[in-house]
């Protein structure tokens, strides 16, 4: 969102009221009679005399001895202090593909409780059925995510090495099966060191029912609930015949939610597929996401190979830039154009590296037979939060997790920790997957 505050943005967060305190909002028009009634009982000279006396009151108070200082109280937000965010507000909370840290992901279930525990967006990745339907799935591939695998009816629909992306796979591809077919299958953990007891439990969700959620629920709780629809592998599902953007546009129109006001985030890897939704009448907010294959702890390095190594509507064009690219000063310049903001590894913000011995091997520094990311340290911060804002774009971050496993060593097992250091380097936004764990960092955050 731009800071010139030319272009409207949703309240990132609904503050509790203080019980004891009661406060009472007014229309347009009922403000206006209220400011008159208010001037019928009060001459000019009680105005002027009653804003001297409060002027005085709190530049005594407060210690404020200057018009800077007295501006810069007014443009605190979080406690008292200035927020490095684009806008000024605390950074939002997305649910990455729901609470799926605890529930199957992309499922009714899994939406629902990361709004429960305070997520202020939640995030479905969509793809298409056979018959063209749009349903929130990671993955064109169902083996890891449902119980697909298991059920013979379908064993006939099994691809091996099915081009994806210029990846080959193998498994069951949802734009095999048509609607109804998709919703007989269960859905899966697809991280097998989480809690399995949920697994064939739930179903697919589809876009229409994933709107139906959010905005049932931005009632019943009397809060806005956002949705951040991602449009996943759309030069595939083009080249299937089935492609994304027409239909997403034309759900976000029936929902009354193709506008810039909407509680809406449009988001794809590929920079094309954004480009056509805009070109196309698309006026949500939209970001690009920027991806990596790895991390080179030796280095420190973030490396890239397919698919993880550029956008693949790129890779159709001959395009040989890396995502890297994209987070260049030229490449974030080249996003402004069509996007409002970025969505980026967490490593473009805060890289980490290993501990290298004199022979130059890596060390294992915990001693648990091998390296990771829990032996690496996090390096000093990238520019990269700055260098996007100064282009007017916000920057959201993926994707937290609370596993030690997902942790570097700087963060000692302390997940909050790490939220806590990209909320202080003005990150915009964070995708997790543990929608609780975030709503109690951003808690302690806006505390300190």
């Amino acid at each position: 969102m731009l800071s010139t505050g030319k272009k409207a943005y949703l309240p990132r967060y609904n503050w509790p009221q203080t019980p004891s305190l009661n406060y009472q909002t007014f229309a347009p028009a009922q403000e206006g009679t209220m400011c008159h009634r208010l001037r019928m009982f009060i001459n000019p000279a009680v105005r002027i005399y009653v804003l001297t006396l409060t002027l005085m009151t709190a530049f005594f108070t407060l210690g404020l001895t200057s018009a800077s200082a007295m501006a810069g109280a007014a443009a605190s937000a979080g406690g008292g202090k200035a927020l490095p965010t684009l806008d000024g507000q605390p950074p939002l909370l997305i649910g990455h593909r729901g609470a799926s840290g605890y529930l199957p992901e992309h499922t009714l279930e899994a939406y629902q409780l990361a709004i429960t525990q305070g997520a202020d967006v939640i995030e479905p990745d969509l793809i298409s059925t056979k018959d063209g339907v749009l349903i929130a799935r990671h993955d064109p591939n169902l083996v890891t995510s449902t119980d697909v695998a298991s059920r013979p009816e379908f064993a006939d629909r099994k691809r091996v090495d099915w081009p994806v992306d210029g990846e080959k796979q193998t498994g069951w591809f949802a734009h095999d099966f048509t609607l109804a077919e998709i919703k007989t299958l269960g859905t899966m953990i697809t991280d097998p060191e989480r809690p399995q007891q949920n697994n064939g439990r739930f179903r697919i969700s589809t876009l229409q029912e994933v709107f139906g959620l959010v905005k049932t629920q931005s009632a019943k709780l009397d809060r806005t609930i956002l949705v951040y629809p991602e449009t996943k592998n759309p030069s595939y599902h083009r080249d299937l015949g089935l492609p994304l953007e027409d239909k997403l546009i034309a759900a976000l129109t029936a929902a009354g939610w193709n506008s810039r006001s909407a509680p809406v985030f449009v988001q794809s890897f590929e920079p094309s597929s954004l480009k056509e939704m805009r070109s196309k009448g698309l006026k949500t907010r939209v970001v690009q996401l920027v991806d990596g294959d790895d991390i080179d702890l030796k280095t420190g390095k973030i490396t890239y190979a397919i698919p993880f190594d550029r956008p693949y509507d790129w890779c159709k064009s001959g395009d040989t830039r890396l995502f890297a690219d994209m987070v260049t000063p030229a490449g974030l310049a080249e996003i402004r154009t069509y996007a409002d903001g970025i969505g980026v590894w967490k490593p473009y913000i805060v890289p980490v590296k290993g501990q290298v011995d004199a022979a130059g091997q890596l060390v294992d520094v915990n001693g648990d037979g091998k390296v990771d990311l829990r032996d690496a340290a996090t390096q000093i911060p990238t520019s990269s939060v700055a260098e996007a804002h100064k282009q007017g774009l916000f920057v959201h971050v993926f994707t937290f997790r609370n596993e030690k496993r997902h942790l570097a060593s700087s963060y000692r097992g302390d997940p909050q920790a790490e939220y806590l250091q990209f909320f202080r380097l003005g990150v915009d936004g964070v995708f997790s997957e543990f929608p609780d764990t975030a709503v109690t960092a951003r808690e302690a955050y806006l505390r300190e």
